[in-house]
């Protein structure tokens, strides 16, 4: 069976193999309880680990999370400062479990304006699970679908400016080998949680075809019950990429 027949545990039902998900609805989680907003963070975070423990029984390989988009750096000083420190106490206190638990981390973005501790942690979580095959945990971090899209034609330029590439070749085949996801497949439903019907800049290109979620509970109450629920309604869904069904 090919991973992309795997089901959801009712006959005739496909699974999705990449399930990406915008994490949204921290802050107005805490400030519902009268915290600040970092609270509501720290409490998302402990959800990730939930939901990627349950991605190999539902038959998820790949799982992308949205944790700091290119637009984030917009909020106050002290809340982006309180999510550089979470990340990187995130990396410290999960990457032996990851290891461990056979999932292959990942970080997609732009890492210019990441700090170098941050950058070095990244760097050792990614290279300490590179031998990992059991899911495949991306974490977009400083990451924007339009920056990443404008860095992936710039290096593509510069391929063509040295002679690397043939721009009569170039065709939409070409892009995705430039983009920060090009070892991984197409997301095929991607969640937003909190309530919002947005896609906020996240992976613009690779979700042309996806199937999408947009659902009111905040990212720090939603349970790997609720995930599973959602992989199971996707397989209902008749996915036709364009097409007609004979």
């Amino acid at each position: 069976m090919s991973p992309k027949d795997q089901t959801t545990g009712r006959p005739g039902q496909r699974g999705p193999r990449h399930v990406a998900i915008i994490m949204d609805g921290n802050g107005r989680w805490a400030q519902a309880r009268g915290r600040p907003r970092l609270f509501g963070h720290h409490a998302g975070a402990k959800r990730v680990r939930e939901i990627v423990e349950a991605c190999p029984d539902l038959g998820v390989e790949y799982l992308t999370i949205f944790a700091f988009s290119t637009e984030n750096w917009k909020r106050t000083q002290v809340e982006v400062a309180g999510l550089m420190s979470l990340f990187r106490r995130y990396i410290t206190k999960e990457a032996r479990a990851l290891r461990e638990e056979g999932v292959r981390v990942r970080f997609i973005g732009d890492r210019v304006r990441l700090d170098d501790k941050l950058i070095r942690l990244m760097d050792e979580l990614e290279e300490m699970t590179a031998a990992n095959t059991r899911v495949h945990l991306t974490i977009a971090l400083n990451y924007g679908g339009r920056d990443e899209v404008a860095r992936a034609t710039k290096r593509l330029a510069e391929d063509v400016a040295a002679g690397r590439l043939d721009p009569a070749s170039v065709d939409e085949e070409t892009l995705p080998k430039y983009l920060d996801t090009y070892v991984l497949p197409d997301p095929d439903l991607v969640i937003r949680t909190s309530g919002e019907a947005r896609i906020s800049n996240f992976l613009l290109w690779q979700s042309a075809y996806a199937e999408y979620e947009f659902i009111d509970t905040l990212w720090p109450d939603f349970s790997s019950e609720i995930f599973a629920g959602l992989v199971r309604d996707y397989g209902a869904r008749d996915r036709r990429f364009g097409g007609v069904r004979a």
